[in-house]
């Protein structure tokens, strides 16, 4: 549980590392954009922050931070699949970012998370269209919970098993990290996850 607290914390402390260095980028226009989606991202307005991070990357897509923020600006608004393209971007511009595989770890995490408890956007729309007909409740158990399909069930192993690897990765590039003992325990959690994953995984 301790681990999940830090990890919430840490995608808080990179994204204000991050917003922090645009300050060195030269395109002003870059880094007006940057500033005003960081004052967006701590108010917690996700959709101005993507918005004015999108037009960033527009004007100049091989800033690191705009492509880091981008993907953070995305994890917390839920849009997954954009967030894990964004931080491909961003590791392509900078592949010995630490800081970028950990919280592509914590998104993959979460995705998969979400996704086996039918938490995602896309899920949480089917089910309330389902809600509203009777003879098409098939993503619904007995009781109203959600029940995952075995394409979901195969779309979280794959999720759980790309937050390993971010996480490894992590460790690989800061294996000094004082929390380094406790992320490779938590990889463990979640290979014990995978393994039990369609019996028990909450």
């Amino acid at each position: 549980m301790g681990l999940v607290m830090k990890k919430i914390l840490f995608l808080v402390t990179i994204l204000a590392l991050s917003v922090f260095t645009t300050a060195c980028i030269n395109n002003l226009a870059v880094q007006e954009l940057n500033n005003k989606a960081a004052e967006y991202m701590q108010k917690g307005d996700y959709e101005n922050a993507i918005s004015r991070l999108k037009s960033s990357v527009d004007l100049d897509p091989s800033v690191f931070e705009t492509q880091y923020n981008l993907a953070v600006a995305y994890t917390e608004n839920e849009d997954y699949e954009d967030a894990i393209e964004a931080y491909k971007a961003a590791i392509n511009i900078k592949s010995d970012s630490k800081d970028a595989y950990y919280s592509m770890a914590v998104m993959y995490e979460n995705y998969a998370k979400d996704l086996f408890a039918g938490n995602t956007k896309e899920q949480k729309e089917k089910m309330d269209n389902e809600e509203d007909d009777e003879d098409n409740k098939t993503s619904l158990n007995e009781d109203g919970t959600f029940k995952p399909t075995e394409s979901d069930i195969e779309k979280v192993k794959q999720y759980y098993n790309s937050s390993i690897e971010a996480y490894e990765k992590y460790l690989e590039l800061a294996a000094d990290a004082k929390d380094a003992s406790d992320v490779d325990a938590h990889i463990q959690e979640l290979r014990t996850k995978l393994e039990t994953l369609g019996t028990d995984t909450n």
